[in-house]
């Protein structure tokens, strides 16, 4: 096999790994959705005890409302950038897409630094075993601490939200310019991913909004799924092609 046969064959694939991201990209929203509806599965704690309560109740519950999925998520969104940047790789959108890949990366990593989901379960298991009233006292305290930094859609968690969502909306920009992939695959992208930007505003930092705030996260949320589908029929389209 010759070197460029071989390089090719590297390239799709990372077409079709991408395109495998993108399809459980939207099974992982499903099971998001699904769970939403579950009993529990839209309520809010308010503080570190409230938190150690629903880990000593159902670990899965508390781990997934600070943001077990989007663990899985970030993983998922790398795998689609590099698929992204390949198919750009040899054009004149290159820096553009190399600068929205950056981005992306970015904001993956502030995500897993500040996310607090498994040393919140940590602590939950210690004021468990905790025997006196100081002990679950100094243990609350370094829960709430932990939540100021890592509790989901926060003036905390804002800017790893940020930067994965605006390396979305980039993406979806050079797509539109582009024309490797649909226009309506550009413009899916553009409304999904300005909306989850608008939806991490105000609910980081604006109160009172959370109905107008829902709303937004639901349209964007079908609108990255129409997103994710596109992308993964042209990368699958773009694997085969090598």
């Amino acid at each position: 096999m010759s070197s460029s046969e071989t390089e090719n064959g590297i390239w799709a694939g990372i077409y079709k790994l991408g395109g495998v991201a993108a399809i459980s990209t939207i099974l992982v929203g499903v099971v998001e959705i699904a769970i939403t509806f579950l009993p529990g599965g839209n309520t809010t704690q308010e503080t570190a005890r409230d938190w150690f309560l629903l880990f000593q109740t159902n670990g899965f519950m508390g781990l997934r409302d600070l943001g077990l999925l989007n663990i899985l998520l970030n993983v998922l969104g790398i795998l689609t950038a590099f698929a992204l940047y390949t198919a750009h790789r040899d054009n004149r959108y290159q820096p553009y897409i190399t600068l929205a890949l950056i981005l992306n990366i970015l904001g993956v990593g502030i995500f897993y630094a500040t996310n607090r989901a498994f040393p919140m379960l940590a602590l939950s298991q210690q004021y468990t075993a905790a025997t006196t009233d100081a002990q679950r006292a100094a243990l609350e305290a370094a829960g709430q601490a932990m939540l100021s930094v890592g509790q989901s859609h926060t003036p905390g968690t804002f800017l790893g939200f940020f930067f994965t969502e605006a390396a979305g909306l980039a993406f979806s920009i050079i797509m539109l310019r582009s024309q490797i992939f649909s226009k309506a695959t550009a413009y899916m992208g553009i409304l999904g991913f300005g909306l989850l930007l608008i939806f991490e505003f105000l609910s980081s930092f604006v109160s009172g909004l959370s109905a107008a705030a829902m709303v937004l996260a639901m349209v964007a949320g079908l609108s990255s799924m129409a997103w994710d589908i596109l992308l993964a029929r042209r990368l699958f389209q773009l694997g085969r092609s090598m």
